[in-house]
């Protein structure tokens, strides 16, 4: 029997610099960490990335943080880690087929829910809503917040410490004033492969939130079946299969959902590349528009699937009623700390390096899962709740 040589990071980044297209990021040629550290001896900078995500506080409790349903509301509804999972799923493998690093595509999908607060996107409203006049809140910007400050695991700095390329991933929007990252060189947009976990991102939560609605019985069917990509699939498997169980026959619609998407912006975007002469990764970042996207086709087909979602799901009166009580909770907390901050924890209390009262308060609310939310809420306001 031959056995094989062990792998060194030298040889990894050398197959990356032979096998991935020109406007690809390699991993040898990342701008680094803000802290410099010794390189490890056979996992690339980005395989370190993703190795400390998935090791942070931030990122375990995603199991307890909402995408649309409440986590008490049954086992099966999608969670923001099993999201998060799902995301880094789709992004490696529009990665591997178009010649892109999917280590650090991964790397970003994992970590681009790791600012979100608890109750989903509501939360986020509210706290911004909270926050207005000091400074806001918009989840990428905590995320960055997350793995450069508040993370608390290595004796030399605060944060993960992770790369130039990742963090640039995580913050995502592509011309943010108070965004130092993007602002380099008057880049305009981030790397192909930020650009690619985004649009990862919107196909899961898209056909995945369509799942979770039909299971949930908040969409109404027939409305579901208006649907265009919804509609071609169930036509064809109609005629394929004669009394197919509901349950499957959905699974397989979703399925192929997602395939006709993923399909559709792997083409769009490589024509997008060809049309536009990218021969560089500085070339995405300076292009006039972003490389990345669906064709026009697919474009509409998508927007009426997310329209439809905003109308029939996002504002079903039972997800209202939740996005009620998530709003009554979380003002309850943040009145409750900033009017009283001696009801905080100390750590939280004593780090005025970290930022003014209501910036520590937003971090420490952020940080929640749903379920300590609704537990911390329920131990300051009711009086028989043990402490």
């Amino acid at each position: 029997m031959k056995y094989g040589n062990l792998v060194k990071r030298q040889d990894i980044e050398n197959i990356e610099n032979k096998s991935l297209a020109p406007y690809a990021v390699k991993s040898g040629s990342s701008r680094g960490r803000q802290h410099k550290e010794e390189e490890h001896s056979y996992r690339t900078l980005f395989q370190r990335d993703r190795d400390r995500v998935i090791h942070s506080s931030a990122f375990r409790r995603l199991e307890y943080k909402t995408q649309v349903f409440v986590y008490h509301e049954g086992d099966y509804y999608r969670t923001r880690l099993t999201h998060s999972m799902e995301v880094a799923q789709i992004a490696r493998s529009i990665c591997k087929s178009m010649q892109l690093n999917e280590d650090l595509a991964e790397s970003i999908a994992l970590s681009h829910d790791l600012g979100h607060p608890p109750f989903g996107h509501t939360g986020q409203k509210i706290l911004n809503d909270l926050l207005r006049g000091h400074g806001g809140f918009e989840h990428n910007k905590q995320g960055l917040r997350v793995v450069t400050l508040l993370e608390k695991k290595y004796p030399e700095f605060n944060g993960l410490n992770l790369t130039w390329e990742l963090q640039e991933g995580i913050s995502k929007h592509s011309l943010d004033s108070e965004n130092p990252i993007m602002q380099m060189k008057g880049y305009q947009f981030p790397s192909l492969e930020a650009q690619v976990a985004d649009y990862a991102d919107g196909i899961a939560y898209n056909a995945h939130d369509l799942d979770d609605g039909i299971t949930s019985g908040l969409l109404n069917l027939e409305q579901v079946r208006k649907l265009l990509l919804w509609r071609e699939h169930e036509k064809k498997l109609d005629k394929k299969y004669k009394d197919l169980d509901f349950k499957l026959k959905k699974y397989q619609i979703v399925r192929q959902i997602i395939n006709d998407l993923i399909t559709d912006f792997r083409q769009a975007t490589l024509e997008n590349l060809k049309s536009n002469k990218i021969q560089s990764v500085d070339d995405v970042r300076y292009a006039k528009k972003r490389m990345a996207g669906f064709s026009p086709k697919m474009t509409k087909k998508s927007g009426e699937l997310k329209k439809f979602l905003h109308k029939n799901l996002y504002n079903h009166r039972k997800v209202k009623r939740m996005e009620f009580k998530s709003e009554i909770c979380l003002k309850g907390l943040f009145q409750a700390f900033t009017s009283n901050s001696a009801l905080l924890p100390e750590s939280v209390q004593l780090a005025e390096n970290e930022g003014s009262l209501q910036r520590r308060i937003c971090d420490y609310i952020s940080g929640m899962t749903d379920r300590y939310a609704i537990g911390e809420y329920k131990k300051l306001f009711s009086p028989d709740e043990k402490d």
